[in-house]
C-alpha cells in the first residue's frame, strides 16, 4: 500500500463512521499560538477543543502537516522526520476513549491489514491526580492486545499548562527478529498511533481542572506507518523518499546518515519555503536558514564545490505537489540558491575570524558561544572549519 493509498483509506474509513474531512492547514500557526509551526493537527483546533463549535460538527478527519524542531538532532534515526504528515481525527465532546480506540484497532487490522499479533500498546496507569486508564485498559484486553502501563509516557500536554490528558500509544513491530520486551524497553516497537483522551487543563499552580468538554485528539504518523507497511527499515526508503535515494546518491556520494539528513532537510526546507517562510536570523526563517547551512556544510566537508544549483527540478516539484503547495518551483530554486551565497560569505567571513591568535588553539564552550553571538558563526559551521 502507498502512501496516497493509505491517506484515502485512513480518510474513507473515519468518514464512514460519521467524520467531516477538515482541511490540514499550512506549517504556520494560527494566530496567538506561541510555537514557532504546527506540530501537530491539533494546533488549527485548538478553540474547539476548548469548547467552541465547529462548523462542520463534532466528528473531524484530516491530513495536517507538520514541523518540530525539537527533531533536528534525531534526524538520521529510522523514525523521525523535520517535516512529515499526521493523519487526525478528533471527537470534540462526542464519543470516549474506548470507541477510538476500537475504531482504530479495526482500520489496522482489517482496513490495513495489520496481524493483530503484531501489536503492542501502552496505557496511562495513573498517578497522585488521576486514577489509571481503566476503560482503556479494559478494551485492549478485550481485544488481546498486549498492554504496558506507563504513568509519563502516556500523559499527553500541550506544554507546562493548557489542555492535556491520559493517552493510549499503539506501537507496531519492526526489524528482523521480534522484540524481547515492552515498548518502553524494546526499540524494535514503534509508535504508529496515538489516542489522546483530552479531558483536563492544567493550571499554572500545576492542578487540574475539567475542560469543557471531553475531546478525543489522535494522531497517526504518515510516513512512520508507511514505511511499516511497505517492510522498510526507516522512513527514508517509504514511497514518498523514493525520488529523493533515486536522485541524490547520482549527484553527491554521502554515507547513509548523511544522505537522510541531506534529504530531509532539503526537503523540509522546500515545504517551509512553501509555506511563505523566507530564510532570516530569527524566528521561523532562522529555522529554515539552519535547515539549508546544516545541508551546505554536512555537503561541503567532502567536496567545497558542492552546490545546491546541482538540485534536480524533479525533487522541488515533487515534494511540492506533494504537500500540495502552489509555490512555483522556480522561486523555491532561487531562494535556495541565495541562501546558498549568503552561506559562502559566512564561510569566508567564518575562516578569517578563525585565523586571529585568540582562535587557533582549543575552543572552549565560551569561544563558541562568542563566535555564535557576536560573528554569527554557528557551532556547527566552526567545527567544520577548524577540521578543514
Amino acid at each position: 500500500m502507498n502512501t496516497d493509498q493509505l491517506v484515502r483509506t485512513f480518510i474513507e474509513y473515519f468518514e464512514e463512521r460519521g467524520h467531516r474531512r477538515i482541511t490540514g492547514s499550512t506549517l504556520l500557526p494560527p494566530p496567538g499560538d506561541p510555537v514557532l509551526f504546527t506540530t501537530s493537527g491539533m494546533h488549527p483546533l485548538t478553540p474547539y477543543l476548548e469548547g467552541r463549535p465547529h462548523p462542520l460538527g463534532r466528528r473531524l478527519v484530516n491530513v495536517q502537516r507538520c514541523l518540530r524542531t525539537t527533531d533536528l538532532d534525531e534526524v538520521g534515526d529510522r523514525t523521525h522526520l523535520t517535516v512529515f504528515e499526521m493523519l487526525g481525527t478528533w471527537s470534540l465532546g462526542d464519543y470516549e476513549g474506548p470507541q477510538s480506540l476500537d475504531w482504530g484497532y479495526g482500520l489496522l487490522t482489517d482496513g490495513f491489514g495489520i496481524d493483530p499479533g503484531l501489536l503492542h500498546v501502552t496505557v496511562f496507569g495513573g498517578d497522585h491526580q488521576v486514577g489509571p486508564d481503566t476503560a482503556s485498559l479494559e478494551l485492549w484486553q478485550d481485544r488481546g492486545v498486549p498492554v504496558e502501563l506507563t504513568v509519563e509516557d502516556n500523559w499527553w500536554s500541550n506544554g507546562p499548562t493548557g489542555p492535556c490528558g491520559p493517552d493510549s500509544e499503539i506501537f507496531l513491530c519492526s526489524g528482523d527478529t521480534p522484540p524481547e520486551s515492552t515498548p518502553t524497553r524494546d526499540d524494535r516497537w514503534v509508535e504508529v498511533w496515538n489516542h489522546v483522551m483530552m479531558r483536563h487543563r492544567r493550571l499554572d499552580d500545576g492542578s487540574l481542572v475539567p475542560l469543557p468538554q471531553r475531546n478525543l485528539d489522535t494522531g497517526l504518523g504518515l510516513e512512520r506507518l508507511s514505511s511499516l507497511l511497505q517492510g522498510r527499515s526507516s522512513v527514508f526508503e517509504c514511497d514518498v523518499f523514493d525520488p529523493w535515494r533515486r536522485l541524490v546518491p547520482t549527484l553527491w556520494q554521502l554515507d547513509e546518515p548523511s544522505l537522510r539528513l541531506v534529504c530531509d532537510h532539503l526537503r523540509s526546507a522546500i515545504v517551509v519555503l512553501g509555506d511563505d517562510v523566507r530564510p532570516s536570523n530569527t524566528g521561523r526563517g532562522y529555522v529554515l536558514r539552519r535547515l539549508v547551512r546544516r545541508v551546505l556544510t554536512v555537503l561541503r566537508r567532502d567536496d567545497p564545490l558542492r552546490g545546491l544549483g546541482d538540485l534536480p527540478d524533479e525533487l522541488v516539484r515533487h515534494t511540492l505537489d506533494h504537500f500540495r503547495q502552489d509555490m512555483g518551483s522556480d522561486v523555491v530554486r532561487q531562494v535556495l540558491l541565495d541562501e546558498e551565497r549568503r552561506f559562502d560569505r559566512l564561510l569566508e567571513r567564518g575562516r578569517q575570524v578563525l585565523s586571529r591568535p585568540r582562535f587557533r588553539g582549543l575552543l572552549g564552550e565560551d569561544d563558541l558561544r562568542y563566535l555564535h553571538d557576536t560573528h554569527g558563526l554557528p557551532r556547527d559551521l566552526v567545527l567544520n572549519l577548524r577540521s578543514q
